[in-house]
């Protein structure tokens, strides 16, 4: 991920804590919740003269990449955090 792509993944989260702060992601359809993320990504393709759907794409592309850094690195920790529970119980 690029630094501008990254600064633009956190522009969009940003503004997506301020208008879905209500929202429980687990319940809203990904329709609605995009509907809320439109106005940022309107104004980041008018900025970069690109297409709305552009946006969209690179989002939920960049959005993908990001959960599943996030799902690695919780499982590495996990799984060092399991190795040093082992170590413990072997030392006694």
């Amino acid at each position: 991920m690029t630094k501008e792509q990254e600064a633009m993944l956190n522009r969009i989260n940003l503004y997506a804590e301020q208008v879905m702060a209500d929202i429980d992601p687990q319940k809203t359809r990904i329709s609605v919740q995009l509907e809320k993320l439109k106005p940022i990504m309107e104004t980041i393709a008018s900025e970069q003269g690109r297409t709305l759907e552009d946006i969209f794409i690179e989002y939920m592309d960049l959005a993908s990449e990001c959960s599943v850094e996030k799902a690695k690195q919780v499982k590495e920790d996990y799984l060092d955090f399991d190795m040093e529970q082992g170590d413990l119980y072997k030392s006694h």
